[in-house]
């Protein structure tokens, strides 16, 4: 198992104002503060998610593999050594944490990890939710609060076990490292730098009011391509 890759904890009120904000506001925020991310870093793969209207969650990962179309192998006190080793990961601090889950199988979801007692046991270590391209069951008994966002839903958990902790993971087409502060809602999630988050919240109120220029001119009488074409020309609407 590798250590956390982050850089440090970022503070509180940084993290509270990341939370106040939706993903695809924080993906534009990141075109400008960190323009050689744009295109990069975020799921491009649909993802169901669990809890719609659950307010977006930011925390450090907590990676892992697992696989369950095949038994793992090991032994009972295999098994069970693994999956510990599977919860310090995600009980190491800082938090809060986001658990991101790389199914290995050529089906992917093939079997859950995710149900009502893993969302109840992460959410007790801290996770404030998941993210994987496996599959999630139990819906209607998961822990409440807990998001789940996931590659499919499926009714089994198979022969599902955990290959690798705290490594570099790929999710929906997102690279994720143990340690990487994760944005996600409703929309998807993405990877926010450590060393610019504190820059984002002030880029996306900046976004915002440019745009508003353009959503309350279009809803004006008179709007019409001319209108438009003066407000492009000043660089306001993104």
């Amino acid at each position: 198992m590798s250590p956390a890759t982050t850089s440090g904890p970022v503070p509180e009120p940084v993290l509270e104002a990341l939370r106040g904000l939706d993903t695809p506001t924080v993906c534009n925020a990141l075109e400008v503060v960190a323009p050689a991310r744009r295109g990069s870093g975020y799921t491009v793969s649909p993802l169901v998610c669990a809890h719609p209207r659950l307010p977006p969650i930011v925390g450090y990962a907590r990676t892992a593999t697992i696989r369950a179309m095949q038994p793992s192998g090991l032994d009972g006190r295999g098994v069970g050594a693994a999956r510990l080793a599977y919860y310090r990961h995600v009980a190491e601090g800082p938090g809060p944490t986001i658990t991101v889950v790389e199914d290995l199988d050529p089906v992917p979801g093939y079997g859950a990890w995710w149900g009502e007692v893993n969302t109840h046991v992460h959410r007790g270590l801290g996770s404030l939710g998941v993210l994987t391209n496996g599959s999630i069951r139990d819906l209607d008994v998961c822990a409440e609060g807990f998001q789940l966002l996931a590659g499919s839903i499926g009714p089994s958990h198979a022969h599902v076990h955990v290959v690798d902790v705290g490594v570099a993971v790929t999710v929906a087409g997102m690279s994720v490292r143990p340690g990487d502060l994760v944005h996600a809602d409703r929309h998807g999630a993405v990877t926010v730098p450590a060393e610019v988050a504190a820059q984002v919240p002030e880029a996306a109120a900046d976004l915002a009011r440019a745009e508003l220029v353009l959503i309350e001119a279009s809803m004006e009488p008179g709007f019409g391509i001319e209108v438009l074409e003066g407000i492009l020309t000043r660089g306001a609407g993104h």
